[in-house]
């Protein structure tokens, strides 16, 4: 499909001669290009110039044994030349290295080079357990590769925590706790002596960085994972590719579709706003996961749990603890959505009321296990939320996709055409549905 972006050329100019680390160096330059998923690379080999050291070289034929000049010109995106630009650097010993913004139409599929992340927070096998969890909250990120030697040998994430640390937690729900409930779990963890050696994922799932977006949804989507390591031809660790990236490039393109007028399709919670979706904008183009074209009502989760307003809070929690959906929805006795129960915003909304006693009780309830807790003393109506972040059944999947990114959410309430609790759509079911499930 084409992609119409902003994008510097990388011209180097060179000797044909010129080598690095026993490769000449314009090969060089290419093979490394190649090898990282850069865009495209072109050499172009000069018939007359000189460089800084004033010796001319042509191409006339009584001067075939000279040294010609070649030029090395990369196109792509700014932040990948910029990330491509000091390997470059390296390799030049002798020549100049030239940038120029651009405008550029690319006609290629999406491929995971194109929307991975190349920053990527590793730790070392030996790293202790505290320090990787300090990593993870202060950088606000959900997993950390385990690298050695440019390898990528396993991941850490959140639920590997849950499962081999005995982390009571998400990581996600750890961000709202005191920081003295959070000392406590890092002195329990120091104590524990674990490295992340011992708690990383067994089997890591690599995809290549010339893979195809839908290609890698495919995969995430069947072995169950919300991101995947991201390696080049050699199998070095270049970056990481998550769910929401996929998700995001996926609605992004899809907005792209040409249409006449914006008209209102759905009402959504909060505050009742009118959605606006193209009006007559078509089927979704071919290039584009036709999956699409399917409706919220298609693909949404029926049994979704749900709790009335005058119930205990310990009820909805019991159901949310249970449910892998981590939400409660509270309904009237007619089905009417009223709110929603959600464990990290009760968690940071008690956090704020600094009554230890009631936040060590509501995490307590918030802990499969410990169904030896005490009460909470709260009604249902006391602690959800009442704004719901909901589609209706007839939402196009684009539209349905395009809210989830804007709300952030990772679940949306579905509603029928009387507001009705009908169900729930969530991120892993819109993944499954780009690759091709």
């Amino acid at each position: 499909m084409k992609i119409r972006t902003e994008a510097e050329v990388l011209r180097i100019y060179v000797g044909e001669s010129d080598h690095a680390e026993g490769k000449l160096v314009y090969e060089a330059i290419v093979e490394q290009a190649h090898r990282r998923g850069l865009a495209g690379a072109t050499v172009t080999r000069g018939l007359l110039g000189f460089g800084a050291g004033s010796l001319v070289h042509t191409a006339k034929i009584l001067r075939l044994s000279e040294d010609l000049p070649v030029v090395v010109e990369i196109v792509d995106r700014p932040e990948r030349i910029q990330a491509f630009l000091p390997l470059v650097e390296e390799m030049v010993r002798e020549g100049v290295i030239t940038r120029h913004a651009v405008a550029a139409t690319f006609h290629c599929s999406m491929r995971v080079r194109d929307v991975m992340t190349h920053d990527v927070f590793t730790v070392a096998p030996a790293t202790p357990l505290p320090q990787v969890l300090d990593l993870l909250l202060s950088r606000g990120i959900k997993s950390v590769v385990v690298a050695e030697g440019g390898k990528a040998v396993g991941m850490i994430t959140g639920g590997d925590l849950l499962a081999r640390a005995g982390m009571a937690f998400r990581l996600s729900l750890y961000a709202e706790l005191p920081a003295e409930m959070r000392g406590e779990e890092a002195r329990r963890l120091t104590v524990q002596g674990k490295t992340a050696l011992d708690v990383m994922s067994g089997q890591l799932v690599t995809v290549n960085i010339r893979a195809s977006v839908p290609e890698a949804a495919a995969l995430m989507a069947a072995r169950k994972l919300k991101r995947l390591v991201v390696v080049d031809d050699a199998g070095d660790l270049v970056g990481i590719v998550s769910r929401i990236d996929i998700l995001r490039t996926i609605s992004t393109a899809a907005s792209m579709t040409p249409a006449a007028s914006m008209t209102p399709a759905a009402s959504f919670a909060p505050a009742d706003a009118a959605y606006m979706t193209p009006a007559g904008a078509g089927p979704v183009p071919p290039q584009l996961p036709q999956g699409l074209n399917l409706t919220a009502g298609d693909v949404m989760l029926r049994e979704v749990p749900t709790v009335g307003p005058e119930a205990p809070l310990e009820q909805a929690l019991d159901k949310l603890v249970a449910s892998p959906l981590r939400r409660v929805v509270v309904v009237d006795e007619t089905g009417r959505v009223l709110g929603i129960v959600l464990d990290r915003e009760l968690l940071k909304r008690y956090s704020q009321r600094e009554k230890p006693g009631l936040l060590r009780a509501l995490a307590n309830l918030l802990t499969p296990g410990k169904g030896e807790a005490k009460p909470f003393g709260a009604l249902v109506r006391e602690a959800m939320e009442p704004d719901v972040y909901s589609v209706r059944q007839d939402t196009p999947l684009s539209d349905v996709l395009r809210r989830m990114l804007e709300t952030g959410g990772k679940r949306l309430v579905v509603l029928d055409a009387e507001g009705r609790l009908a169900g729930m759509v969530d991120r892993d079911r819109m993944l499954g549905i780009i690759g091709g499930s």
